[in-house]
């Protein structure tokens, strides 16, 4: 049986302590959650960071892509989750349309997020084009996780979800808003979907943690979706994706096994009953 430390057993994780993990070369386990049963698994079993995602979009309403999630709903995700984490810190993403184009909009949804779930920090897509965003939320003293690379909220731009950053002219891009992001004052960025080997080389040339899915082993820390990983979702089979359990198959057993029991009147028993 695997073994693991209780959140009781472990120190409150912060932005700093992100930081010194990076300096001491400890590397970042980071994994999405929304809801509070299942951040209340991830923060017992010792996971650092808990990000509740805007690609809830997709794994908990069905939507394609992850821009139809509203900033209402991101509320109700993160105060899900802030009700069960003790140790974990909880990152929200600013979904699309709450930040981009409108500093004062965002300042607005940031501190929504902040006051009306409890949440520790919120996360950004995009570098030097969000900049005034970045700083207005950061004047406010909320702290920010910037994200470079593959960004699903601008997919309508890309029209792929392909590696991003292969040639000279976006990789270079991508090492300037990396710097950018670290010089403005974030705490870290997530690198999506972009070579392992620029992911090593933003990493080595910033101050801030990098967190990386699809982006190598070269950085200071890991972040996969829980339904992918787990095993929930069978449709999403990218080439970064290790699947831990199958929970699928394993939820669809237990399933069929109750529908027979109840079918068959085997459920409940004698001992099932007041």
């Amino acid at each position: 049986m695997t073994k693991f430390r209780t959140s009781r057993e472990l120190s409150k994780i912060t932005t700093h302590v992100l930081q010194e993990m990076k300096q001491k070369g400890d590397k970042i386990a980071m994994l999405t959650g929304y809801d509070y049963s299942s951040a209340s698994i991830l923060d017992e079993a010792g996971i650092d960071v808990i990000l509740v995602g805007d690609s809830a979009s997709n794994v908990m309403a069905g939507h394609v892509t992850t821009l139809p999630i509203t900033l209402d709903q991101m509320i109700y995700h993160a105060s899900s989750v802030m009700r069960a984490v003790k140790r974990a810190l909880v990152v929200v993403d600013l979904p699309f349309g709450s930040y981009q184009g409108n500093s004062k909009e965002a300042l607005h949804s940031a501190i929504r997020i902040m006051k009306e779930s409890g949440a520790n920090a919120v996360k950004m897509e995009g570098g030097r084009e969000i900049a005034e965003s970045i700083d207005r939320i950061l004047s406010a003293g909320i702290p920010v996780l910037g994200h470079l690379g593959l960004t699903p909220q601008s997919i309508n731009k890309f029209g792929t979800y392909v590696v991003r950053a292969r040639d000279e002219e976006e990789a270079q891009k991508l090492k300037e808003d990396a710097k950018f992001l670290d010089e403005a004052g974030c705490f870290g960025v997530v690198l999506e979907k972009i070579p392992a080997k620029l992911a090593g080389e933003v990493t080595d040339s910033i101050n801030i943690p990098t967190i990386g899915i699809g982006a190598g082993p070269h950085v200071d820390g890991q972040v996969l979706v829980l339904h992918d990983m787990l095993g929930i979702n069978q449709e999403f089979s990218p080439r970064f994706l290790r699947r831990y359990h199958n929970l699928h198959d394993e939820m669809i057993k237990a399933f069929v096994s109750y529908i027979d029991d109840v079918k068959s009147k085997d459920f409940p028993n004698s001992k099932e009953q007041y």
